[in-house]
């Protein structure tokens, strides 16, 4: 086995209270792909600091291989010294790197390289960081969320480029799909410690539920074995005192274990406060349009959004789905058309543009809005700092200033206040940013029962497809004009249905490039027929939701009778003709499903 190029053994750091690493280990050899996984607040981007140098851990090991060059992705860019962005990722070349490769990279990730750095928003700082890394091909790439502010084609791209680097990498990120496709091993850092498995995130998450159950287990038989030497030392036969002694010691010692162990911290506890309901037509936007200069950002556009709908929205980087949100939740003017918002509407939003919030207020006041002590919560006066408890903050944090916060905690902050406020129609504007792994769990759980309506624009793609009903994108991916299409499904759904489409087109094309014989008979002309739909299509493509409906009514029935635990054990026969009955609903469900897309599909390519 090769030797380590980057090695961190035994490293120990507290600022404080409780140790934020106790012997935690992270060892990097040539071509490494690690992902490194961990609660927010457990420790992860200070380990990958010590790792680049930035940080001095106050006890441990701490090895890089003479001859390795390390590059570490800079949350906060310094541009001081640099005119442009190109002279700033220039300037992370070492001697024989190919500079030819800076104006590659800044051009996939949407740069000219002319920008002056003095004036860049947060997403082109992070763009230009990353190209700065990026640039050298390093022996070891340190990469702190570098998804964030990065849209779905750079994103993709991003993913391309670093599982063909022969850099060896060490990552953090929120995004499941991302570090699944990256990823080749996972350390997880948790309470301080660091455990390893040698394969890539998409194993990480029933590892570790295994580890925490066979850890539960542990800690159950120490405090059985803690009760039997409880017993012999209060009833056994005295036996000699030198003995009796030993054992008194190593209850002591066991007794010392089963208290100091610390269990992993709790998971978030929250759902969205109840509303009015609202009217069954939230939205309803009608050919709505806006122009900035000479630019269309949204062509006519049409759209009816129900109550219980989850919408996706998404896009590259400026065309404009922030702009096309604020026109539908009534926010900003169209151009033409019209936008009708519902009864009821109690709307909250979460907006991606967290630094407004006052750094100086703290978690506290900015939860009650300085009223006092408590907030109301779904009709119930709650204590703070009870609240407070249900996403994972101590008490003791209430009077502690936001800026104190890591970015992670103050999303979840952000969180906490608006799902304490009655909504029926959620605004989730890049919610994913800075969640740890369990908090995008909650906010998925949170979507998909919510009872009222939510339009969310995010880059997760796994947040997409686990959660929203419908996704809007612009019809031209690589280069928006305006128009924007809804599809059902999320976001694997739309690839999917683009893909067929595109399969569609090629295929007319290709027959239209074929020799046409001469209109003389009506039977010669056939493409008048094809304009619209067969009355048999049009038939199949109303009635089968009734159909898709009456399945899933009678696969929840047979369910809902297997439900009984004492089924199968009573009578066996049923439980069989229920499992075989299900599986044939299922199979006859999915190939209506499929069915009504494809005909969905074909009728909005006759008609748009």
């Amino acid at each position: 086995m090769a030797p380590p190029i980057l090695k961190l053994d035994d490293i120990f750091l507290n600022f404080g209270g409780t140790p934020l690493l106790a012997g935690a280990n992270l060892q990097v050899e040539a071509g490494d792909k690690i992902c490194l996984v961990g609660r927010n607040g457990s420790g992860k981007s200070t380990l990958l600091k010590i790792a680049a140098g930035i940080v001095e851990a106050q006890s441990g090991e701490v090895f890089r291989h003479p001859s390795s060059t390390v590059r570490y992705l800079e949350q906060a860019p310094d541009f001081a010294g640099f005119k442009t962005v190109q002279a700033y990722a220039e300037a992370g070349l070492g001697p024989g790197d190919d500079p030819y490769r800076v104006a590659y990279l800044l051009s996939h990730l949407g740069l000219t390289g002319d920008e002056d750095p003095n004036n860049l928003s947060g997403g082109e700082a992070r763009r230009a960081a990353l190209a700065r890394v990026l640039a050298p091909e390093p022996d070891i790439l340190l990469l702190d969320e570098p998804t964030n502010h990065l849209d779905l084609p750079t994103i993709e791209w991003l993913e391309g480029e670093l599982q063909k680097s022969r850099s060896a990498l060490v990552l953090i990120s929120h995004d499941r799909r991302f570090l699944e496709k990256v990823s080749t091993a996972t350390v997880w850092l948790d309470r301080g410690t660091s455990r390893r498995l040698d394969r890539g995130f998409a194993h990480f998450e029933v590892w570790r539920d295994q580890v925490l159950e066979a850890e539960e287990l542990e800690q159950h038989k120490l405090g059985k074995a803690i009760e039997r030497e409880e017993h012999w030392l209060r009833y056994g036969v005295t036996a000699r005192r030198k003995r009796n002694m030993r054992r008194l010691g190593e209850l002591q010692t066991m007794r010392s274990q089963y208290r100091g162990h610390k269990g992993p911290q709790g998971t978030v506890q929250a759902a969205a406060s109840d509303a009015q309901e609202s009217g069954k037509l939230v939205i309803e936007a009608e050919k709505i349009t806006k122009t900035f200069g000479h630019r269309l950002i949204v062509a006519p556009f049409s759209i009816r959004v129900h109550r219980g709908d989850c919408i996706g929205l998404v896009g590259p980087n400026g065309a404009g789905k922030t702009t096309l949100l604020k026109m539908l939740t009534g926010q900003l003017a169209p151009d033409s058309g019209t936008v009708k918002l519902g009864t009821n509407l109690e709307i909250a939003t979460l907006d991606q543009k967290r630094d407004d919030i006052d750094p100086e207020n703290t978690l506290a006041n900015y939860l009650t809005d300085g009223r006092g002590e408590s907030l109301l919560v779904n009709g119930e006066q709650r204590h703070v700092t009870g609240y407070m408890k249900e996403f994972l903050f101590q008490p003791e944090q209430a009077r502690t200033p936001i800026k104190n916060l890591s970015g992670g905690e103050r999303a979840r902050l952000m969180l906490a206040r608006i799902l304490s406020r009655p909504t029926n129609l959620l605004i989730l504007d890049e919610p994913t940013n800075d969640l740890d792994l369990e908090t995008l769990d909650l906010l998925q759980e949170i979507v998909a029962g919510f009872p009222g309506t939510v339009i969310v624009v995010s880059h997760d793609r796994d947040f997409l497809d686990r959660t929203v009903t419908s996704t809007i994108a612009p019809t031209v991916p690589d280069a928006p004009d305006g128009r924007w299409i809804e599809y059902a499904g999320g976001y694997s759904d739309m690839l999917a249905q683009r893909k067929g489409a595109m399969e569609e087109r090629r295929r007319a094309e290709k027959a239209a490039e074929k020799p046409r014989a001469e209109p003389t008979t009506p039977a010669a002309d056939t493409s008048k027929g094809k304009v619209k739909l067969s009355y048999k299509q049009k038939f199949a493509l109303e009635n089968l939701p009734k159909e898709i409906a009456k399945a899933e009514a009678e696969i929840a029935k047979r369910e809902e009778k297997m439900a009984d635990p004492n089924l199968f054990s009573k009578d066996p026969a049923t439980f069989n003709r229920f499992a075989a009955e299900m599986e044939k609903l299922r199979d006859s469900l999915t190939t209506m499903e499929e069915e009504w897309l494809e005909l969905e599909m074909l009728r909005e390519e006759l008609e748009g």
